[in-house]
């Protein structure tokens, strides 16, 4: 069983459906830790009431450097052990020595089709770029941001009636798809450290969203 720590800053929407998941026997990975950057963040809450063994509260202090809050929170991840490290609404950058403290065991969920649109905004620039289809990827973390290798991507057609709630609700859903199948993948030890997927991918669609479609990256 794939031991998992969630770095979120949000409601947890992700997290709650990786926790649905391994709940439902779906996934080979339990989360053992959840950690937030925010006080009394609602992913915190549903970490607790799903039984998760260990959650943090890990707010940065007042004229703490990024360097020092990054030593703290390897300090909570490390005494936890995971096998990997999802980041799910993790809002913050992680600082190199973070990445390097944790190589090839991070990875995170991003609402655009990398490597186009990087940075916290990926749907609204999507839409401003005026592009034909959105999407969202699971990637490996590094220092470079949104830069590590592609693990899984999926598309869906931009609708010419969407704004930005719209389609940042489409591109959620299919985050629900994409990041738990990227785990699973990581559990079957099949994502190799460039991304690329041992045996090939094992599904084509998403079930749900008729209109997507998916790359592994390569």
């Amino acid at each position: 069983m794939l031991r998992l720590a969630v770095l979120a800053s949000g409601t947890g929407s992700n997290l709650d459906n990786i926790l649905q998941k391994s709940k439902d026997g779906l996934l080979d990975a339990q989360v053992t830790l959840v950690v937030s950057d925010r006080p009394g963040a609602p992913c915190l809450d549903k970490a607790r009431a799903a039984g998760v063994p260990a959650t943090v509260e890990l707010p940065r202090m007042e004229g703490e450097s990024r360097d020092a809050y990054d030593a703290r929170l390897i300090e909570a991840l490390a005494s936890e052990a995971p096998d990997l490290i999802v980041l799910a609404g993790f809002m913050r950058i992680l600082t190199p020595a973070f990445c390097d403290a944790f190589a090839g065991q991070i990875i995170n969920i991003h609402p655009a089709l990398l490597p186009r649109h990087k940075g916290a905004h990926g749907v609204r620039d999507t839409l401003a770029a005026g592009d034909a289809e959105a999407g969202c990827t699971t990637h490996f973390v590094t220092a470079e941001l949104d830069g590590g290798p592609t693990i899984l991507q999926a598309s869906l057609p931009v609708h010419a009636d969407d704004d930005q709630a719209s389609l940042a609700a489409r591109v959620l859903r299919m985050e629900h798809w994409l990041l738990p199948r990227t785990i699973q993948l990581f559990a079957e030890g099949r994502v190799a450290p460039d991304g690329r997927i041992a045996d090939g991918p094992s599904w084509r669609h998403l079930p749900g969203l008729d209109d997507a479609t998916w790359s592994d990256g390569f």
